[in-house]
């Protein structure tokens, strides 16, 4: 689906089927909901809900459980019977190990250099891009400078080690001191989601912002679209520039670990893994401004669910299925990993193309082929209502139907997911159990929900038009199936 604009003034949102945004603002009164309340939030999940109320303690989990502390081997065939047996027992032991991924100063001097190159690469030079408009008409600059930026730090990374030319720390570092990092992540993310919900309600930077009339929901899904301070991007800055770069020199990192601990034997199955999930992050930076007119960046605000879990689900879970490998090698040949490693990078090379295929035909104007052929859409029209001055304008966007966005409307969601699969399978699950598969299994309910709620956002948007898109794209994800 593509939107295209012959001007660039959108604000609120409206199709020929909704109600006004007077009554809609009343409505949100009488249900005490706050003037700026917007639909969203975990807790409109009851699943994700339940797992974000015991995800710091299930993060210092898994940290513990891929450490060399660990007393047992950390496969639930062997963990969930003798848990059954004494559940009490079982219990303490669990509480005791999360609670063991302590901070410590040096984790905290470890995240602060770290955020702090990350800092100052913010100011490397690229090109200003804008995001959508907001409600409120706002329009969001961004410094396009990911991929300089994913290389800079790669290279001061490597630099800076025992392998580089500064010896000012062991290349292993991240999986050294890993639950202390999480321990500290965890703590620091508590702080920085709280922060955030108070200065959403009484110092925000845009007009997006104020309260859904409870504390809770406030808490856990933000106060504030865009928190910056003066230029500086808060959301950009820990959603990408530390999470994602966080995990991309994580796996370099783990396998490095792995080959010091194993007689200076390579992994084959962790360097691979390493490798395709580094260059699946090169290919994030080289689109993130497209992640930066995303669900995530214009839809979601910038609470405890999103600032949270880029700070600590995504170190923790996202690198899951490589630290588990430091202490528990694959096991695979150089040839059996090469040939996982072509499919993994299939899955990162064609979900690319998707969104290189959907910013080609927007950029075009429709006005392109689509292998080869003269594309599919649907013209939909919409109202916006400038909320300075009430006035109401058309606007037009071609629904694209054909290529990638033919087969299904969020076809690019199952190239992302073999990625995803394939990076778990490295740890070769047979052998040391499906625990390393956790990452894969989450990221397909995400997708899977994340399709869902651009559907119901897309149907308020475009009402009948989407419903003929719908019908000639019938499948969200994958053709025949869902």
């Amino acid at each position: 689906m593509v939107e295209t604009r012959s001007g660039h003034t959108t604000s609120n949102i409206t199709n020929r089927k909704t109600t006004s945004s007077a009554s809609q603002n009343e409505q949100k009164k009488e249900d005490g909901q706050g003037n700026n309340w917007v639909h969203g939030g975990i807790d409109n999940n009851p699943y994700f809900f339940a797992l974000i109320c015991f995800a710091p303690l299930i993060c210092q989990l898994l940290a513990c459980f891929t450490s060399d502390s660990m007393k047992v081997e950390p496969y639930l065939s062997s963990m969930i019977p003798a848990c059954l047996e004494n559940i009490p027992h079982c219990g303490s032991s669990v509480l005791s190990a999360a609670l063991a991924a302590q901070p410590t100063l040096a984790a905290a001097k470890f995240l602060a250099s770290f955020m702090g190159v990350a800092f100052l690469l913010e100011f490397l030079p690229g090109k200003t891009e804008t995001g959508p408009e907001t409600l409120t008409g706002h329009v969001p600059k961004y410094v396009d400078n990911g991929v300089l930026h994913c290389f800079v730090f790669s290279a001061l990374f490597f630099a800076g080690s025992n392998v580089g030319i500064a010896n000012l720390y062991d290349f292993g570092i991240i999986f050294d001191i890993f639950p202390e990092l999480v321990g500290s992540l965890n703590v620091f993310g508590i702080v920085f989601a709280a922060f955030l919900c108070w200065k959403g309600l009484y110092f925000p930077s845009t007009k997006d912002c104020g309260s859904s009339g409870s504390l809770m929901h406030d808490f856990m899904w933000g106060t504030e679209l865009y928190p910056r301070f003066g230029w500086f991007d808060l959301k950009r800055f820990i959603n990408c520039r530390f999470s994602m770069t966080f995990w991309q020199l994580a796996g370099l990192s783990f396998a490095y670990r792995s080959y010091t601990l194993h007689d200076n034997t390579w992994d084959w199955g962790l360097v691979f893994s390493a490798i395709s999930q580094y260059l699946y992050l090169v290919k994030f930076f080289w689109w993130e401004m497209g992640y930066m007119r995303s669900i995530d960046i214009i839809v979601d605000r910038a609470g405890f669910e999103i600032q949270w879990g880029c700070l600590v689900w995504v170190p923790a879970v996202y690198t899951l299925h490589s630290r588990f490998l430091v202490l528990h090698p694959s096991g695979f040949s150089f040839s059996f990993a090469l040939g996982l490693f072509v499919i993994s990078m299939a899955g990162v090379v064609l979900n690319y193309l998707a969104d290189a295929e959907r910013d080609y035909f927007r950029a075009m104007n429709g006005k392109c082929k689509v292998w080869g052929k003269e594309p599919k859409y649907i013209q939909a029209y919409y109202t916006v209502v400038d909320p300075k001055t009430g006035k109401k304008s058309e606007r037009t966007s071609l629904l694209l139907a054909s290529g990638f966005w033919g087969v299904a409307r969020h076809f690019q969601y199952l190239f992302e997911l073999i990625a995803a699969w394939s990076w778990c399978l490295f740890t070769n699950p047979l052998v040391n159990g499906v625990l390393p598969l956790w990452y894969a299994g989450f990221l397909t309910y995400l997708l899977i929900d994340r399709a869902n709620r651009d559907s119901d956002k897309c149907l308020a948007k475009y009402g009948k038009y989407y419903e003929s898109y719908c019908k000639l794209v019938p499948y969200k994800i994958l053709p025949g199936v869902y």
